[in-house]
């Protein structure tokens, strides 16, 4: 792997976005993100594989694969978020450096969005910035995995 890589994970859902709460989601589907989030690491000397279940099973075991795969995760866990202990056990397991991200900001939204099981497994979370949320936490994560390349 030449150019750091990416696994881009999202839950339950979020194919619907487009037509979902776009009072809340906005109106730009789950492909546009991704695509625009490929394009994204192609700037920025990267590669990202997305992938959406609507699973847990499914993103465990993507979380798994991703040793020695990818260098990074970028996890939008949608409404397993407040509830999955297997995925913050899966990304502790692997210790790659990982990013909570939300379209939403789910402090500002009903009370039982404010837990998130997986943010102590996360080094850091982007969230309220609608598809925009992706790319930030793309940036974020490559600046600290070159800053710790560089470090090493």
């Amino acid at each position: 792997m030449s150019n750091l890589s990416i696994l881009c994970i999202s839950g339950p859902n979020l194919q619907l976005l487009g037509v979902r709460e776009p009072s809340i989601y906005g109106t730009i589907t789950l492909d546009e993100i991704h695509a625009a989030l490929a394009g994204a690491a192609q700037a920025l000397n990267a590669d990202v594989v997305c992938r959406q279940s609507n699973h847990e099973g499914d993103i465990v075991t993507w979380i798994g694969e991703a040793l020695g795969n990818h260098h990074g995760i970028l996890i939008n866990p949608g409404a397993l978020t407040h509830t999955s202990i297997a995925i913050y056990d899966a990304i502790k397991a692997v210790a790659i450096p990982t990013v909570e991200v939300h379209l939403s900001n789910p402090d500002a939204r009903e009370s039982f969005r404010r837990r998130s099981r997986i943010a102590a497994a996360c080094m850091a979370r982007v969230a309220g910035f609608g598809d925009q949320s992706y790319q930030l936490a793309l940036e974020g994560l490559l600046g600290a995995l070159r800053r710790n390349v560089k470090n090493a």
